[in-house]
């Protein structure tokens, strides 16, 4: 893909001073070149196949055709290309959809841009990237319509979460620690209370331990 040179990437918001201020941060960077943007689903697919990017940095929410539609058209017409959503939509369903239609990666928009630098020069050298602020679901047994399906996996920022709720950590601590909102935080909890099956954060911490949840 990229090694050795400028890493072609194009931004996909709907939010003009969003795009203004990635643009001109990810430009700062030496190997990083800005080559196309695009306020729609539409838009963003014909000026990708003009544009040749390595990258594609696109949101879920986006007038026309939705993100996630302009991901699964893109998939099929450049299956070489890297596609990272980037979202401020941290639900369940945006990120299976969303891998499911084919993108490479979910990140939220709260990412810190140094972060988000670093997962794009990984994705762009081919070389795995493993990171905190990288949402991804399992999603094997929606794409088969299995019905055995186990309950729903843990994402890594929920793991995150869950390892500081078993530290004892409140909302506001989580928050500092990763950098995010306590509103957040308290949507990663909610989450978590869901997929495990419990009501409260002592048995949140009881179940993560008997199934070893944190073991990764």
């Amino acid at each position: 893909m990229c090694e050795s040179r400028t890493s072609k990437v194009f931004i996909a918001d709907d939010h003009p001073l969003f795009r203004c201020g990635l643009r001109l941060s990810l430009n700062q960077k030496e190997n990083i070149e800005v080559v196309g943007e695009a306020e729609n689903g539409f838009n963003a697919v014909e000026r990708i196949l003009n544009d040749d990017p390595d990258i594609v940095l696109i949101d879920v929410d986006m007038p026309g055709l939705s993100g996630i539609g302009a991901v699964r058209m893109l998939r099929k017409a450049v299956p070489e290309l890297k596609i990272l959503v980037l979202s401020a939509h941290d639900e369940d369903h945006y990120v299976r959809d969303s891998m499911s239609a084919g993108a490479d990666g979910y990140v939220l928009k709260s990412i810190d841009v140094d972060a988000l630098i670093q997962i794009i020069e990984l994705f762009c050298k081919g070389e795995p990237v493993l990171s905190p602020y990288l949402l991804n679901f399992s999603v094997d047994y929606a794409i088969a319509g299995k019905t055995d399906a186990p309950d729903p996996p843990l994402t890594a920022r929920e793991k995150e979460v869950l390892k500081y709720l078993v530290a004892g950590q409140m909302n506001k601590e989580i928050a500092d620690n990763l950098f995010i909102s306590c509103e957040t935080v308290k949507s990663h909890i909610k989450h978590i209370f869901r997929k495990l099956d419990v009501a409260n954060r002592v048995e949140a911490v009881r179940v993560a331990t008997e199934k070893k949840l944190l073991a990764f």
